[in-house]
């Protein structure tokens, strides 16, 4: 009797353990790399805890109560109809976990959706099978270009090795200044996709005829990755993000070069014609 219980309690203590370690996994969230990566981040962290404890309290009082009260040592089946106090407790302390959790993560959601004061606006719509986007207010206004994915046609048939950024490379990325608040603006031009930075905590549906938005502040220069999360036809896979984030020096840089070069394909097209 006794080793089962120790074994059983062993084995709850394997789960936590196992669950805190899975904490920094590469299955877990990518590192956050914005406040709202952050606090979406520290959020999913503190209630998968929480659904931890619920799991350990309930199995633990479940595998327990199977040992003890078994019938090979004499315990018989308790016979009642019902109890309210147990009804009420059953009840009451749901609902207060619920409270728990839900005001913290009110005020994150909150937060997400406050686009109010950027430092910057983008315009983001999404193609089958690319994105385009227009830079709408702030350092590098007027910039606008189409991002489409650069990997090799060869690596996704087959025949040759696959890349490290295999389907999450493209051709032009967007780039934004660091420390900065960025306003993305997000539609579509034909169906319903998704512009989906996971390190940057950025996820919001692109639907067309109707404009919706989100925002992000990357915490630090870098390359933040991601990719259309709604499916939308047979190339839904090929829709890579890239988000490059580069110092204000190096960013003005940036901004400098696309305007002159832009201002050189605006000359090109008037001589043409």
């Amino acid at each position: 009797m006794r080793s089962k219980l120790v074994a059983t309690l062993a084995g709850v203590s394997t789960l936590a353990l196992y669950s805190s370690m899975a904490v920094g996994s590469k299955y877990n969230f990518p590192e956050p790399q914005s406040i709202i990566a952050r606090e979406t981040y520290d959020m999913h962290i503190w209630l998968m805890w929480i659904c931890l404890a619920i799991f350990i309290g309930v199995f633990g009082v479940m595998f327990y109560s199977i040992l003890k009260h078994r019938k090979s040592v004499g315990y018989k089946a308790a016979n009642f109809h019902h109890s309210t106090t147990v009804e009420i407790i059953w009840t009451v302390i749901p609902c207060i976990i619920l409270v728990v959790m839900a005001l913290p993560a009110t005020k994150t959601v909150i937060s997400m959706k406050d686009t109010s004061s950027p430092d910057m606006t983008i315009k983001a719509t999404g193609y089958q099978w690319m994105w385009g986007y227009d830079y709408l207010q702030g350092e590098g206004e007027g910039i606008s270009f189409y991002s489409k994915l650069s990997t090799p046609r060869a690596q996704y048939e087959n025949k040759e090795p696959k890349g490290e950024n295999y389907l999450l490379e493209v051709d032009n990325r967007v780039v934004v200044p660091v420390g900065k608040k960025v306003r993305v603006i997000i539609t579509a031009n034909d169906v319903i996709h998704a512009w989906w930075v996971p390190a940057l905590g950025v996820k919001q549906d692109a639907i067309p005829g109707f404009i919706r938005d989100t925002w992000f502040t990357a915490d630090a220069p870098g390359i933040y990755r991601g990719q259309c999360a709604e499916l939308c036809g047979k190339d839904h896979g090929f829709m890579p993000i890239v988000v490059e984030v580069m110092n204000a020096d190096d960013y003005s840089k940036w901004v400098a070069a696309q305007l002159s070069a832009s201002a050189v394909k605006t000359s090109m097209h008037i001589e043409n014609k």
